[in-house]
């Protein structure tokens, strides 16, 4: 499945300025809801707020629908496309559908879970933006089974106004371009790429760089994929993607037994092979190469780094670079789907080619330690741990403080920020 649109870039890969929404036909809508726009609109076939008993009798109409014709979708699946799975043109080294057995599962249980085998990291982060500042929050735990702990922290500050010559005059305009490129407060811009880094792509490298460099488990598992967009785009900054791909392709290439579990995954295709799965199978799918393949062939990594972008003696551009990425570290990464319970839905899991069988062992051992949602515990238990110590009124709180210090608590507060007040 595509990650990038190709029709937002153009023909040398250069992403071009959004042009609206895609078209949507009158049939798209009525395929897809059921009923034409027209009634929709009618505000005659609306519902009052007070009167709930037809909107319960439809919920449980659609609800009961969807289900039963899902149900036969996954069995029309695991007839047809199932026995494919293996022998499909550029299928990968294991592609199939396995089931574990609940012996395996235990013995993972004592021989690697509960014994502190795997660590699991996770991360969180938070923005302050204003006006005058803006500060990003990023922390990092990793946690395993035997209690041990670790996490780690960075803020950045950013800043349109840096004043090095002391005359404000002449960094005016460079403020003013630059805060126009920029979006609302804490609202995106589409020119702000120094944003993106600080949203998301500082948080997705610590992850990946801390199960590397921090951890001393057997088995690390992390949270989303192993080469997330931010970091295969350096969201706009060629070091950053080099830096960030470099520790990847170290935790796949070098240590190898990692495991990776998305949240929510984009792919439908994926999540609807794994919903045609039986509680303790699991699926081996594709290669990752195929995920990235997309977002790296139509990026745009022109330019140059100031980075050392030696790839095993070799210099190479920023744009070499990444297509050595995708064309060697993207092959020996698995995408795989599996499911833990009766009652959770599939989860999308991706592992080295080596390694796929013990990687869903081990997710599904920690999985099924949670009925109703069949996701790793351990990874749900980094997510507190570092909600803990990085969450809440950790940033905010000293933020307002310091503001109030400054004579200003109230004046670069947006509307949100002081409605929540």
């Amino acid at each position: 499945m595509a990650d990038v649109d190709p029709a937002l870039t153009g023909t040398a890969g250069a992403p071009l300025a959004p042009a609206g929404p895609a078209e949507v036909t009158p049939e798209d809508y009525r395929a897809g809801f059921g009923e034409d726009l027209r009634r929709t609109l009618d505000l005659s076939t609306w519902s009052a707020g007070e009167d709930l008993s037809d909107v319960y009798q439809r919920l449980e109409e659609e609800i009961a629908a969807a289900v039963a014709q899902e149900g036969d979708l996954q069995a029309a699946i695991r007839r047809r496309i199932f026995p494919e799975l293996a022998g499909y043109p550029g299928a990968p080294k294991g592609a199939g559908v396995y089931r574990a057995s609940p012996a395996a599962l235990k013995r993972v249980h004592r021989g690697l879970l509960f014994n502190g085998g795997v660590e699991g990291c996770d991360g969180t982060q938070q923005t302050h933006d204003t006006l005058p500042l803006t500060i990003a929050q990023v922390g990092v735990s990793l946690v395993s089974y035997q209690g041990s702990q670790g996490t780690w922290g960075q803020r950045l500050f950013r800043r349109d106004l840096r004043v090095g010559s002391g005359d404000l005059a002449s960094e005016m305009v460079d403020v003013l371009q630059r805060r126009t490129a920029r979006g609302g407060q804490n609202q995106p811009g589409r020119r702000d790429r120094l944003s993106d880094l600080m949203r998301r792509g500082i948080m997705t490298y610590a992850e990946r760089a801390i199960l590397l460099e921090r951890s001393t488990a057997v088995w690390r598992l992390g949270h989303g994929s192993p080469a997330p967009y931010e970091l295969i785009t350096g969201a706009g900054l060629r070091d950053f993607m080099v830096e960030s791909t470099r520790v990847i392709r170290e935790l796949v290439e070098g240590h190898q037994k990692f495991v990776f579990v998305a949240s929510e995954p984009s792919d439908r295709l994926l999540l609807t092979i794994g919903q045609a799965l039986r509680p303790l199978e699991y699926a081996i799918v594709r290669p990752y190469t195929d995920q990235i393949h997309t977002m790296i062939e139509y990026g745009d990594y022109r330019g140059s780094a100031s980075v050392d972008t030696t790839w095993d003696g070799v210099k190479l551009t920023p744009a070499a670079w990444i297509k050595k990425f995708r064309d060697v570290v993207g092959p020996r990464v698995v995408v795989g789907v599996y499911r833990a319970t009766h009652a959770a839905p599939a989860q999308v899991f991706y592992a080295h080619v080596d390694h796929a069988d013990v990687a869903a062992h081990v997710v599904l051992a920690d999985s099924v330690l949670q009925w109703h949602r069949g996701f790793p515990l351990l990874l749900d238990l980094a997510h507190h741990v570092c909600s803990g110590v990085f969450g809440g009124d950790t940033l905010s709180g000293p933020v307002a403080t310091a503001y109030a210090d400054a004579g200003a608590p109230w004046r670069y507060a947006s509307e949100r920020m002081s409605r929540a007040l």
